[in-house]
């Protein structure tokens, strides 16, 4: 929990070292598509990192991105994720996203769910360095993260970008404690 989407590399380098010889399915919730192309690691940077590790390794690369912003990301960007065959769900359309989070469970063995929690609408999540406009509320973060916890598939999660220097009242922290508990309550 916390830190920024920097962290995602080596939490997915992990998943995917770990499960070498089966195929491992990233989930991302976020506002961004986090595929930059840069000279150093950032937190807008570890997708990339991690659809690069595949190449070197020979591997596929499946990425699902759900919460996509299309105003916070770049032409560049959404050329890299078609080019890269990730699979993206952009903000507007996540109220009737169920059948491509099925559909994408359906073909890897394994899964790495990662949230960034600026994913959420800042009436929900103030406490991140990139808070949505728009945003993807809580009640529908939940609805496409249940099937993922309840697969069977899922080895790594991770809760990322929630900054309490932001968080006024504590809500935010709330808001991401029931995300947390409920990701380990439907994991078993």
């Amino acid at each position: 929990l916390g830190g920024g989407h920097e962290t995602a590399f080596g939490h997915g380098a992990g998943v995917l070292d770990a499960f070498a010889q089966e195929s491992v399915g990233i989930i991302n919730l976020d506002a961004h598509l986090d595929l930059r192309q840069t000279d150093r690691a950032t937190s807008g940077t570890p997708f990339r990192q991690l659809a690069q590790l595949c190449d070197a390794q020979s591997r596929a690369f499946h990425y699902a991105c759900f919460g996509v912003s299309r105003a916070a990301n770049t032409q560049a960007l959404w050329r890299e994720a078609q080019w890269r065959n990730v699979t993206v769900v952009e903000d507007l359309d996540c109220h009737d996203a169920l059948a491509q989070m099925a559909q994408f469970i359906d073909k890897v063995d394994k899964i790495y769910l990662t949230i960034d929690l600026d994913v959420l609408p800042v009436w929900e999540m103030p406490a991140v360095s990139a808070p949505a406009a728009l945003g993807v509320p809580l009640i529908q973060v939940l609805r496409l993260i249940e099937p993922v916890c309840r697969s069977g598939k899922l080895q790594a999660a991770d809760l990322v970008e929630f900054n309490p220097r932001f968080d006024e009242d504590g809500a935010a922290a709330r808001v991401a404690a029931r995300l947390g508990w409920q990701i380990a309550h439907w994991w078993r």
